[in-house]
């Protein structure tokens, strides 16, 4: 068959794969998919739903030619191609999910039962989900000792960050968002130097740039108080919280300046703090020379932990996105 052929593949091929299958046969179920990372992911999600009458094989949307995101695995449902059944589509919810059908990929994502996305941002954002970093520091560093509060750090982080999130919404929904675009929140969503030991400074460098961003949006848009405050219940409504508006962000901004960062700094105090224990405990140089060898061959990489981090799987927005499945599988 050839690569074009392969490459464009739709609903209806795999519903005629599984017809010709033996009926003892398991049913197979493609998921598509943005990329590699989200591979890994996807899969944790749909692992729960496979049993001895159908599997998912997660996938990218082309074999051919590499293309990857967000656009190409809903190319073909987007120019009228449906996906079904045997096919589906699953990705990160970007904005689409919280300007609520304002573009035609957004209204496209949010109607169709055959495409799923994550609720928050992205993937990233399940990956930074802040009960869960204090389990990364310890597969980090083998040190279960709590020297920093995720929880309300990011409590407060998106506290701060969440009057301005709503005007990113608000602008993004109505057109306005070239005065004001994710990559400017997260400019200001940037926390700048974090201190371990202080990190109510950072909180308030966020603050700060918080308060003169609104208050040039005011000057902007001097009429927008109605629809402002709108959007604010709207999206309180849709599961955004001041407390949660982390999880909403832009996943690689949370990820790679926000998230890893901290976390670098947190997992060196506590590889320093297990190193001093070894140093101090040990009854001669061998067996401190051994055990300090056996300790940093047993460290793992801050990132690499991260991705692989599924403690997200109690928040209330990787419920939802399994209860989207599940409705999905008991209508088919």
């Amino acid at each position: 068959m050839p690569y074009r052929l392969k490459d464009n593949l739709n609903s209806r091929y795999f519903e005629a794969a599984n017809s010709l299958t033996s009926k003892k046969a398991r049913r197979r179920i493609v998921a598509y998919v943005e990329s590699y990372d989200d591979i890994y992911f996807w899969r944790t999600v749909l692992s729960e739903f496979e049993n001895d009458k159908r599997y998912f094989e997660v996938m990218l949307p082309s074999k051919g030619n590499l293309t990857r995101g967000k656009k190409s695995v809903l190319m073909n449902f987007l120019e009228g191609e449906p996906l079904g059944r045997d096919m589906i589509a699953c990705v990160d919810a970007d904005y689409d999910y919280l300007i609520q059908g304002r573009t035609h990929q957004s209204q496209k994502v949010l109607d169709s039962p055959y495409v799923f996305h994550t609720y928050v941002y992205a993937i990233e954002n399940f990956q930074c989900y802040a009960p869960s970093l204090h389990n990364v520091c310890v597969s980090v560093t083998l040190n279960d000792h709590r020297i920093f509060d995720f929880r309300e750090y990011f409590r407060l982080f998106s506290e701060a960050l969440f009057p301005l999130f709503v005007w990113s919404i608000m602008l993004y929904r109505n057109g306005n968002y070239p005065r004001f675009s994710i990559s400017d929140l997260n400019r200001i969503a940037d926390p700048g130097g974090f201190n371990v030991n202080n990190p109510e400074p950072s909180i308030n460098n966020v603050k700060r740039k918080v308060h003169t961003r609104i208050n040039e949006l005011q000057r902007m848009f001097p009429d927008a108080k109605e629809e402002y405050l709108a959007t604010k219940e709207d999206i309180k409504s849709l599961g955004v919280t001041p407390q949660t508006t982390y999880l909403y962000i832009q996943g690689h901004h949370l990820f790679d300046t926000v998230v890893s960062p901290m976390l670098s700094k947190v997992c060196n105090l506590l590889r320093q703090e297990r190193q001093n224990e070894i140093y101090h405990a040990s009854a001669h140089r061998t067996q401190k020379r051994n055990e300090m060898s056996c300790y940093e061959n047993s460290l793992q990489d801050i990132k690499v932990m991260l991705k692989k981090n599924t403690g997200y799987m109690s928040s209330e927005q990787f419920r939802r996105v399994q209860e989207d499945i599940r409705n999905y599988l008991d209508r088919e």
